[in-house]
């Protein structure tokens, strides 16, 4: 694994602080973030020697960088911490609109530069659509000024439209990919293929979502014993985050955090890292397939198709409550999930009251059929 240094010279940990799922005092509203709590986590990440911190404008309903700005940037010097935020394409509708919205975001942080910036949700229709905008050499030029000290692009799609992007713009030094034990393999993910054609080109590579939105840490029974047999003082979380952060090139496996336990535990075994032995990496496959079998639908939880649906559905919770009936065979499982749902309707739109305008799928990273899927979630649930 390769590490991130800092202008001081100290190496990074490989454990970055993913700002998008912050503690909220309402579910309903992601930006009610818990300052307090978030501050807390700060402390216990930055105590342990870690120092990686990654957020986006759109992330816990536009709350994510002002709330960095009071748990982090206020609180720390500059040099003790890597900041990276990232342009995304909701908010730019035209080649001017790019260095307001990047002015801002610097603002909204209370930094005057970041360490690095990325272009936000790359894949095959965005790509088109950054490339018209000239976003590429946008932030190559914030890059030259010094308001961004490296540069790369996250993405979410096929390795062929990878292969595509990055043949245009080899020099890219940053890509950051989702990668888990569960979508290594998967055809429309393509973990593996995307991690390598990132490395054929000499890209150091991020981590995001490898534990997919708690999707690896809430295993069907079968998966989650394979496991703690194997180790019982391990967490589920752990399993995960040590198969991303011993894939050669990667020197940063985001973690979106939620509370100070997840924190702690996180830390402790990321502090001391240690690779996985066959033996481990053997055990993830069979976990996967088992996972594979109970798990009806990808959804990670990032909440992007929800950010323009017009009916205001709870799509991910909807997906969540789907996905726990399907693992959870249980009557009375059944009927407590029906009754969560119902509530979650009573503030929100319904499954059944989509118009099928495709926002969702256009916003999606999982690239569902999210349209299709609240079908079978209102033949299910209502």
């Amino acid at each position: 694994m390769n590490k991130l240094l800092l202008q001081t010279g100290r190496k990074l940990q490989p454990l970055g602080f993913g700002f998008m799922r912050l503690p909220v005092f309402d579910e309903n509203d992601r930006s009610t973030v818990d300052v307090e709590k978030v501050k807390e986590m700060v402390d216990l990440y930055m105590s342990q020697g870690f120092g990686y911190f990654d957020t986006a404008h759109r992330y816990n309903d536009e709350a994510s960088e002002p709330v960095l700005k009071k748990a982090l940037v206020d609180r720390y010097k500059r040099e003790d911490y890597w900041l990276t935020d990232k342009i995304t394409l909701n908010y730019i509708k035209k080649p001017e609109d790019q260095e307001p919205f990047f002015r801002r975001q610097l603002e909204l942080c209370g930094v005057d530069y970041f360490d690095l910036y990325l272009i936000h949700n790359v894949g095959k229709a965005s790509y088109e659509a950054f490339e018209k905008l000239g976003s590429f050499e946008f932030v190559e030029e914030m890059r030259k000024q010094g308001y961004a000290k490296h540069t790369g692009f996250s993405f979410h799609g096929t390795a062929d439209v990878l292969e595509e992007v990055l043949s245009k713009h080899p020099d890219t030094e940053f890509v950051q990919l989702q990668i888990n034990y569960l979508d290594w393999e998967d055809h429309v993910i393509q973990s593996r293929k995307c991690y390598e054609t990132a490395r054929r080109y000499g890209c150091k590579v991020l981590v995001m979502e490898p534990v997919k939105g708690g999707t690896l840490v809430n295993l069907p029974e079968e998966a989650r014993t394979l496991l703690k047999n194997a180790n019982p003082s391990a967490s589920l979380a752990s399993w995960a985050i040590r198969f991303a952060a011993g894939l050669d090139g990667v020197c940063m496996v985001l973690s979106g955090m939620s509370t100070p336990e997840q924190v702690q535990d996180n830390t402790s075994y990321m502090k001391e890292f240690r690779p996985l032995s066959e033996k481990e990496k053997t055990l993830l496959e069979q976990a996967a397939e088992v996972i594979r079998k109970n798990t009806a639908i990808g959804c990670t939880g990032c909440r992007y198709c929800t950010t323009e649906c017009p009916m205001q559905i709870a799509i991910p919770d909807y997906f969540g409550l789907y996905n726990n009936l399907k693992r959870l065979k249980n009557t009375a499982y059944m009927y407590n999930q029906k009754v969560y749902y119902q509530n979650l309707a009573a503030e929100h739109g319904k499954a059944s009251d989509c118009i099928r305008c495709g926002l969702c799928e256009k916003n999606c990273p999982q690239r569902l059929p999210v349209r299709e899927l609240l079908k079978k979630v209102a033949e299910v649930l209502e």
